[in-house]
């Protein structure tokens, strides 16, 4: 039996089963952790990857936390049950979509942004790149995952990405941790 939550007489599955795929949600700039938080109240699974970034105004500097992909976060949900729950949530503009069918983000490209989130190395968003040489991480709390590799100001990097969203985020990586793919 698949645990529910009830919301105005409604259940809605709060664990996976293989109706239940990740798709993006685009949500409002500034409202990405009040989406989050809302859709989880409502049961659902959500991720929404952040990192720590520093923030000047006028008067102090603050470290915040910041989403690696602004303007989205991540649900599981089966698209064939009813979609009004996430689409009325505050801060929700849509689901990714082709048309009108929502599309799936791979469960590899998710647990990878976990995988990076969960590491505790620092991460930033990254313009998206269609070249670079494709390494897989060896050692290190990375390994196993590919990307591509990419050398900074001197320093090497894995940067992960989304095709859905065509967008990507980037960590510094030790350079004997990869090898080519």
């Amino acid at each position: 039996m698949i645990p529910q939550f009830q919301d105005s007489g409604s259940a809605i599955p709060c664990v996976q089963d293989e109706a239940h795929k990740w798709y993006a949600i685009r949500v409002r700039s500034k409202l990405e952790k009040v989406a989050a938080s809302v859709l989880r109240g409502k049961g659902y699974e959500e991720f929404l990857p952040t990192y720590r970034s520093r923030r000047r105004w006028a008067d102090r500097v603050k470290e915040v936390d910041a989403p690696l992909f602004p303007g989205y976060l991540f649900c599981r949900v089966d698209v064939d049950d009813r979609l009004l729950p996430i689409l009325t949530t505050p801060g929700v503009m849509s689901i990714v979509s082709a048309g009108r069918t929502p599309v799936p983000v791979s469960e590899d490209e998710i647990a990878g942004i976990q995988a990076l989130v969960r590491s505790g190395l620092p991460a930033r968003p990254w313009p998206s790149m269609a070249m670079g040489a494709r390494v897989l991480i060896e050692k290190g709390p990375l390994a196993g995952l590919e990307g591509v590799a990419v050398r900074v100001d001197k320093k090497f990097r894995l940067v992960l990405s989304l095709s859905l969203l065509q967008r990507s985020v980037t960590v510094e990586i030790e350079q004997h941790w990869a090898r080519p793919v």
